[in-house]
């Protein structure tokens, strides 16, 4: 019997349908470790942060599977149609890697926040260019992604170092802040 690699489930203000919906997703790869958080941000009513145990990257995606990572993204667009526009729904999906990649979901506009949802697996094609060694900081532990609404884009907001050393990427380079 083979043990599941656990994955983190923090929320808040989800509901009791939704949360099954979600677990029964990532309890068939995963052993869901689930944790009901306190509302910390009073303008998002619910938050999902998902904490996945695997690096970002095209192995993910292989094993993870494309109907499943398909169905996760169905959910989470399905969390904001139900929530309306505005501040409504936070959303963190963190992959543990060297380094750890970061997204962060706080798109007030439905069909902003479906478009960001949908493009999450883009920024595969651009990792090797924001992680070139030439480039990057040595010690980069944590690379954190937005999405820019007015490009319709995932970019990389910042890094930081195992030293709490932030960096910003910019203009082809990276320049601590």
């Amino acid at each position: 019997m083979s043990t599941k690699l656990p994955v983190s489930l923090k929320f808040h203000g989800v509901s009791p349908w939704e949360l099954e919906v979600l677990y029964s997703i990532l309890n068939k790869l995963f052993q869901v470790e689930e944790d009901v958080q306190e509302q910390a941000d009073g303008d998002f009513t619910t938050m999902i942060d998902i904490v996945f145990p695997l690096a970002f990257n095209d192995a993910f995606f292989k094993w993870f599977g494309s109907a499943r990572w398909d169905k996760t993204k169905a959910v989470l667009k399905e969390f904001k149609r139900r929530r309306g526009g505005g501040r409504t729904l936070l959303v963190y999906l963190k992959f543990i890697g060297k380094p750890n990649i970061n997204f962060m979901l706080d798109l007030d506009d439905r069909s902003l926040f479906d478009a960001a949802v949908e493009k999450i697996d883009f920024v595969l094609e651009l990792l090797p260019y924001h992680l070139d060694p030439k480039k990057m900081p040595k010690s980069i532990t944590d690379i954190a992604y937005y999405f820019d609404d007015r490009t319709g884009r995932w970019n990389v907001n910042s890094a930081t170092t195992s030293e709490n050393e932030t960096y910003r990427f910019s203009q082809n380079e990276w320049t601590i802040t």
